[in-house]
């Protein structure tokens, strides 16, 4: 008889235990957190594909996030155009991979993109070409800068390089896809620049931000050691120490990362504007998702805050650095 009434009173913590947890399951918020005065932007990345696989919904999402955050600008990590790049600036693609996909209002505003390794098997040149037809895309080089006001002030600012990571990587030069057109880039005249760029920055820049295609460390099992992830971390990692650059933030992995090996920079990876694939973890990884969404970035002189979104609307992940 006690062993019944035992059992039942074990039965009702159970079922309390349930109500408790389901009610605070329910009550946990994952919508986006908006941050006043803060410079906005998304990062997406890995993305034209005709519409194809979860390009539409994760458009649809950027467009609601984006006018929830009154972003300032969309920066995209490249692999713009699968599977081989654009032929041209008058290539069929940007209509049926750019201007028909992301077509809400709010997306509507600046786009800086870099190059992916599926752009360089077309004609990259033809993505700088392009910026001259289009209000929206902006990428004058196939590497360049931009230095952002926070809230408007000028005292205030992010400084952020688009860099081209394909020359980086020694093995692209005896490609049949990529070599062509890897070997039209002077790599050494980049990382003078870059160098320049960073070393050179007016203290009115808070912050250091680099964009570029490969991720220097990524979870993946397929590409964590593998030789295009070593050369871009071998080339640019000491680089980054040298000259504090607080966020290097890349695609290529088709998921969502934030990564924090030893050093100051903070290592994010977001390329699932269309597809997600398996991802693990490594002993610095702070987040990984294979998850269809994008990034999104608001920025404070003292702050900057990152949010993980997924095709859904919802936040996943989210994060501060402080400086």
């Amino acid at each position: 008889m006690k062993t019944n009434v035992l059992e039942r009173k074990i039965g009702k913590v159970f079922i309390c235990m349930l109500f408790v947890n389901a009610v605070v399951a329910q009550t946990k918020d994952t919508s986006i957190k908006k941050y006043p005065n803060s410079l906005n932007f998304i990062v997406m990345g890995d993305w034209g594909r005709f519409g194809e696989d979860h390009q539409i919904p994760v458009a649809k999402q950027m467009g609601l996030t984006a006018t929830a955050i009154n972003r300032d600008f969309i920066i995209s990590t490249g692999d713009n155009f699968y599977p081989v790049g654009v032929a041209s600036e008058y290539d069929p693609q940007w209509k049926s991979s750019y201007e028909d996909i992301y077509t809400d209002f709010s997306l509507h505003w600046n786009w800086y993109p870099v190059l992916g390794n599926h752009d360089y098997a077309g004609n990259p040149d033809a993505q700088v070409a392009y910026s001259k037809i289009s209000r929206r895309w902006n990428m004058p080089a196939r590497y360049y800068s931009k230095t952002f006001n926070i809230n408007g002030d000028s005292n205030q600012q992010v400084l952020v390089a688009f860099i081209d990571t394909n020359p980086l990587i020694p093995a692209f030069y005896k490609n049949e896809v990529y070599g062509k057109n890897v070997i039209s880039q002077d790599t050494t005249a980049q990382k003078k620049w870059l160098i320049k760029t960073l070393s050179t920055a007016p203290k009115s820049v808070k912050w250091k931000l680099v964009v570029g295609h490969h991720p220097l460390f990524t979870a993946t099992l397929k590409r964590r050691e593998s030789y295009d992830t070593k050369a871009v971390r071998k080339s640019l990692k000491g680089l980054f120490d040298k000259y504090e650059v607080d966020a290097y933030i890349a695609g290529h992995d088709h998921d969502l990362q934030h990564l924090l090996p030893e050093g100051k920079t903070n290592y994010f990876v977001s390329g699932s504007a269309s597809e997600a694939t398996p991802i693990d973890t490594l002993p610095f990884s702070k987040f990984a998702a294979s998850e269809y969404g994008f990034m999104v970035f608001s920025v404070l002189a003292d702050t900057l805050h990152v949010q993980a979104v997924n095709e859904k609307g919802e936040v996943i992940y989210s994060t501060e650095i402080k400086k």
